[in-house]
């Protein structure tokens, strides 16, 4: 089998994500954000996946949507649903689905952090080579990639969504004896003066591979709620001073 990325994504269904965002943004500009942050997600995916001949997962919750989220894939992706009481139990559950299809180096990533580029995923390969786990820190303490080489019982054996995820995530990987490294760190998208960070990726030209979550904030006017200034910001991609 070849090696695998797998990005873990909900269904885009106001109330049910994004919560932190609301408010100041509805439940409906919030599935509609994140909407925008998962398709652009799956496209720099797809686009990094031809490019270093990976296999594609989407592993989705809640299983219902999984027909639903196929549709929505780039082709090529291959859609289940995750399984797990929690996000902690899901990841490990998909990394040992796929060493158990033969896979060597295993990346998961999610589907919120829409500055992270098709090249950090290579990056992630490559430093795969030399080290057991690899990973791309976010600004809150976790990680919006993680990359393994092979089976690692236990890494994730800690709870997630907190300021010490990576730190939990490394400790368990000395704990094993995994080498680790970490790549260039990013953000994640959660609360709503986290879409600072975007607006600097976007005027360090550092935001091409997000689109339609730029487009989105544009057309709705949602730049403001973060205290940046919209019109300014489309002109010339300046955070608001």
């Amino acid at each position: 089998m070849r090696d695998a990325l797998i990005v873990f994504a909900r269904r885009p269904e106001a109330g049910r994500v994004k919560t932190r965002l609301s408010p100041p943004l509805s439940p409906e500009q919030a599935a509609g954000l994140y909407a925008a942050m998962l398709d652009d997600v799956l496209e720099v995916s797809a686009e990094a996946a031809r490019i270093h001949d990976l296999e594609m997962w989407l592993a989705v919750t809640p299983a219902g949507a999984v027909a639903e989220m196929s549709r929505r894939c780039p082709a090529g992706f291959q859609v289940f649903p995750q399984q797990g009481r929690d996000l902690s139990e899901r990841m490990s559950r998909a990394l040992e689905a796929a060493v158990a299809r033969g896979a060597t180096r295993i990346l998961l990533r999610g589907s919120d952090s829409p500055s992270l580029e098709a090249t950090r995923i290579g990056e992630a390969l490559r430093g795969l080579v030399d080290h057991d786990v690899v990973a791309s820190p976010d600004r809150d303490g976790g990680y919006a990639l993680i990359g393994l080489r092979g089976a690692a019982p236990g890494i994730f054996d800690h709870p997630m969504g907190t300021e010490r995820v990576l730190r939990d995530t490394l400790d368990a990987a000395r704990r094993l004896g995994l080498s680790s490294d970490l790549l260039a760190g990013g953000f994640d998208i959660d609360r709503i003066e986290d879409l600072r960070w975007l607006a600097a990726a976007r005027s360090a030209g550092r935001a091409t591979g997000c689109p339609r979550t730029l487009d989105f904030l544009d057309a709705n006017a949602l730049w403001e709620l973060a205290g940046l200034d919209s019109p300014g910001l489309r002109a010339s991609g300046r955070p608001a001073r």
